[in-house]
């Protein structure tokens, strides 16, 4: 692995959080630019670590299929995920996302990631609520570098360099200057004045399904 120049490194990073799509299923796209680092980034690992609120999760299931096709790396923690659980009943989630370089710039990751909009309890007026989504923090992993302790924290992360079944690794904080501070993802929720007209409307519909089921089953079933 290269070794990062120390007054380079010093330079803050650029951090771009998007999120994609509209409704509930939306792609975070996490966009990194390090300082003037120039081709020494190359021998780095570079990954975004971001706490994702109750209000938005990512599907374990998703997230092993698209592993398993080499299209994305990510560490969840905790990574028992209760994907049915509403917002209210849910918990925060940690979220390492591993980054892959951009072609088009020397010093440049990006990496998306399909995240997802818990149901949320019915309002009084809105009919959506906030999720905000803060700026992820950025860690680099290089090897056989002497990182400067005046422009690289360690941080704690028990995660591998390269996002592969492997012993973790030393990782470092970078300073860092995010494009917007925060995110927010607007997710659609009931009114509270609609609560009676939708129990009906679902007894009603659970009755006229359950009475087609049954006759159904009584004109063409065999009960010899």
């Amino acid at each position: 692995c290269a070794i990062l120049d120390v007054h380079a490194a010093c330079q803050d990073a650029t951090v771009t959080q998007e999120l994609l799509k509209e409704g509930f299923h939306r792609d975070l796209l996490v966009k990194v630019e390090l300082g003037a680092v120039g081709e020494d980034a190359g021998g780095c690992a570079v990954a975004a670590r971001t706490h994702l609120p109750p209000g938005i999760y990512v599907d374990p299931y998703e997230l092993a299929s698209l592993q398993q096709h080499n299209l994305t790396k990510v560490v969840l923690v905790p990574d028992v995920i209760d994907v049915e659980a509403p917002e209210y009943l849910a918990t925060n989630l940690l979220v390492l996302l591993y980054l892959e370089p951009d072609p088009g710039c020397s010093r440049c990751f990006r990496a998306a990631l399909p995240v997802h909009g818990r149901y949320h309890r019915p309002a009084e007026e809105s009919e959506e609520a906030l999720v905000v989504l803060k700026s992820p923090e950025v860690l680099a992993c290089c090897c056989d570098n002497r990182l400067s302790a005046e422009c690289w924290k360690p941080a704690e992360v028990e995660a591998p360099c390269s996002g592969k079944n492997m012993g973790p690794c030393q990782w470092y904080s970078i300073t860092h200057k995010p494009a917007y501070e925060e995110s927010i993802l607007q997710v659609p929720v009931g009114l509270r004045q609609h609560s009676s007209l939708v129990c009906v409307m679902t007894l009603l519909a659970t009755v006229l399904c359950s009475s087609l089921i049954l006759a159904t089953v009584c004109k063409y079933g065999n009960f010899s």
